[in-house]
């Protein structure tokens, strides 16, 4: 979850983006007291955790910036709970970019780079959630939308003012970056480089004690392991769902209705006839008299288009008054009264002179009353469902605003309540992950872990024609399960624990041996447990990438090592150690015009804009002077996990 955390958050393609608007919105700064000067002080270890410069980054902005900050990790991993946020570094990595931010910003103003109010505003009119239905700018949509955030117009010009400081810093000195050849050569020298040596595996079941753990023993353990045991919170969605069936007899039509639309739409029970063309137009009467005389000898209008340098379409099936609407009417009578395989007398339309072949003509009699009785009945049912759904909708919307409860509102509406089985932020089952809600709970779960419980909402579940109420319920907060119910789990990662350490005291001594000049396996077979054999290591640098993103831990330590040394690495969950041994590095030599050459040039470029970065940044922090206030940063990050 941290390299999420980092992805968000540290992204090296420009601190100028991570302060545009997205970050404005995400971070919501600007909202604390960053006004004053002065020394550290007040309760709770002051009103800001930091100065820059001159200016304080207060308590309140960082508090909500980490809190949107997972806010935006919760995209990703929707379970995740402030105590892993904060113990995975999330309250650190926020506190680094918001000095960094601040650091940017006070740089450029103290050196007389400024952005004015009219390249602020014109960044505003460029962002697509602040234009109304026309596609404008909209005075009403901006407030509204940063009103929701908890944001001013002052606050928010405050943000794209930083983005746009910061991006005349940042990009000049981040653009062409640019590794020389010799550099590259260098590391292109190094994919190549091969590496031969061994890695063993050291568990620490091998090692775990027998025994069970004391009272004391285990209750320590716990202790200072309680963030592993955090359970994500839960809530259970009570529901009710309602539609078509909940509505009365008297929504279906009658005779008189009936009649009554057919008699409105007669003309669309009369007999119809609709015909397919296709159509040539051109410029005179001339030309169209003469392909016309061409196209009844049997020459294909087609044809005779290209011959002319024009083309033809295709139009249809059309009625008379649709044709006529397109063109006109006299191009409609004369296509409408030629035979089904014959060239219309050429008439002129808006566009020129039509030159029509009748492809074909469907006649559809006249329907009666009778007829159409059911499908006119279907009509009205259809419509009527659609107004009394929305109606009964509405009403139940208005009563659940007025306090009406969801078990009043489902027996008024004759519909069962029913409950969810307790379910994570994402939808989950808990206690089943491999089980998700029911398909129609799924709508409504995002939206009941932002609600109070007990304050029913309605939603749609099929738009039109399901709604359903629904409610957070039995809401149990994220934490630590209760030692006595995890004891089982908590005793094997305590053995796993004790057997960790052990393993490590194994290294130390198959080290040692290693040192004495034996070999690997002769080291390890001298341990009185069996330990699992080695595995060899025989790869290039350029073997390593090809394994992707996620390489081993054993296999990137390997990569780090000095020749004829031995490192060891711990497993995840002290699930054991890694003993790695780098026996021999092999180097190739590059030649000037490798092709690889050109590639590490183009794959170091961003490393290199990255570093610039990192360094000009430090260099602004050193000079404008940053000041900790550990006091307050402990006192917001108590704050975050309700701590007192």
């Amino acid at each position: 979850m941290i390299q999420i955390i980092r992805s968000l958050f540290n992204s090296k393609t420009g601190l100028a983006i991570t302060f545009g608007f997205i970050a404005l919105i995400a971070l919501a700064f600007g909202i604390g007291d960053v006004a004053g000067t002065g020394t550290f002080g007040g309760i709770a270890g002051g009103d800001r955790v930091a100065v820059v410069g001159d200016e304080k980054i207060g308590n309140a902005e960082f508090s909500r910036s980490v809190t949107a900050a997972i806010d935006q990790v919760r995209q990703d991993n929707p379970t995740v709970t402030m105590p892993e946020f904060i113990a995975q570094d999330g309250l650190e990595i926020v506190f680094e970019q918001l000095v960094d931010r601040y650091a940017l910003a006070g740089y450029a103003r103290r050196h007389g780079l400024r952005a004015g109010e009219n390249l602020v505003n014109s960044e505003i009119l460029k962002i697509p959630a602040f234009r109304g239905l026309d596609g404008n700018f909209s005075q009403e949509v901006y407030q509204a939308a940063i009103g929701q955030q908890g944001l001013t117009d002052a606050m928010v010009r405050r943000g794209f003012a930083d983005s746009l400081l910061s991006d005349q810093l940042i990009r000049p000195a981040t653009t062409g970056a640019f590794l020389p050849q010799k550099f590259a050569m260098q590391y292109t020298a190094l994919l190549k480089e091969r590496r031969i040596g061994a890695v063993a595996y050291i568990p620490s079941a091998l090692f775990a004690p027998g025994r069970d753990p004391t009272g004391k023993e285990l209750s320590a353990f716990y202790a200072s392991h309680r963030e592993k045991y955090i359970r994500p919170e839960r809530r259970v969605i009570r529901y009710a769902t309602f539609g078509i069936e909940s509505l009365d007899e008297s929504i279906k039509p009658t005779d008189a209705k009936i009649r009554a639309r057919y008699d409105r739409d007669k003309a669309q029970y009369a007999a119809q006839e609709t015909r397919r063309f296709t159509q040539l137009i051109l410029p005179t009467q001339d030309a169209a008299r003469a392909l016309s005389d061409r196209a009844r000898a049997g020459i294909s209008l087609a044809a005779l288009a290209r011959e002319a340098g024009f083309s033809t379409s295709s139009i249809g099936p059309v009625s008379r008054s649709a044709y006529a609407a397109q063109t006109n009417t006299e191009v409609a009578s004369a296509a409408f009264a030629a035979a089904s395989g014959s060239i219309a007398t050429p008439a002129r339309g808006p566009l020129g002179w039509h030159l029509v072949r009748v492809d074909a003509i469907e006649r559809i009699p006249a329907r009666s009353l009778e007829q159409v009785s059911a499908e006119i009945a279907e009509q009205l049912l259809v419509e009527k469902r659609a107004a009394a759904l929305a109606d009964l909708s509405a009403r139940v919307e208005e009563e659940l605003d007025n306090g009406t409860s969801l078990t009043e509102m489902a027996r008024d509406l004759g519909v069962e309540v029913s409950s969810s089985p307790e379910l994570t932020a994402d939808g989950r089952i808990y206690g089943q992950q491999n089980l998700s809600a029911a398909p129609q709970i799924m709508v409504a779960v995002e939206t009941a872990f932002q609600m109070e419980e007990g304050e029913p909402q309605l939603t749609e579940i099929v738009r039109g024609t399901d709604f359903m109420i629904f409610e957070a319920s039995n809401i149990i907060p994220a934490a630590a399960a209760p030692l006595a119910e995890i004891k089982p789990e908590v005793t094997l990662q305590w053995r796993l624990a004790e057997g960790s350490k052990a393993a490590r005291q194994a290294i130390d001594r198959i080290v040692k041996r290693l040192k004495a000049g034996d070999s690997l396996d002769k080291a390890l077979a001298a341990e009185k447990e069996k330990l699992p054999p080695v595995d060899r290591v025989n790869m290039n640098r350029e073997e390593l990438l090809a394994q992707g993103q996620r390489i081993p831990p054993p296999l990137a330590l390997f990569f780090s090592m000095a020749q004829g040394t031995s490192k060891w690495l711990a497993a995840a969950n002290d699930l054991g150690w890694y003993l790695v041994n780098l026996e021999r590095i092999s180097t190739e030599k590059v030649a000037a015009d490798d092709p690889l050459i050109a590639l590490t040039q183009a794959q170091m470029r961003e490393a290199l804009a990255n570093e610039y970065q990192d360094q000009l940044v430090a260099a602004m922090r050193k000079e404008l002077g940053v000041e900790r206030n550990e006091a307050a940063i402990e006192a917001v990050r108590k704050q975050l996990l309700g701590e007192s």
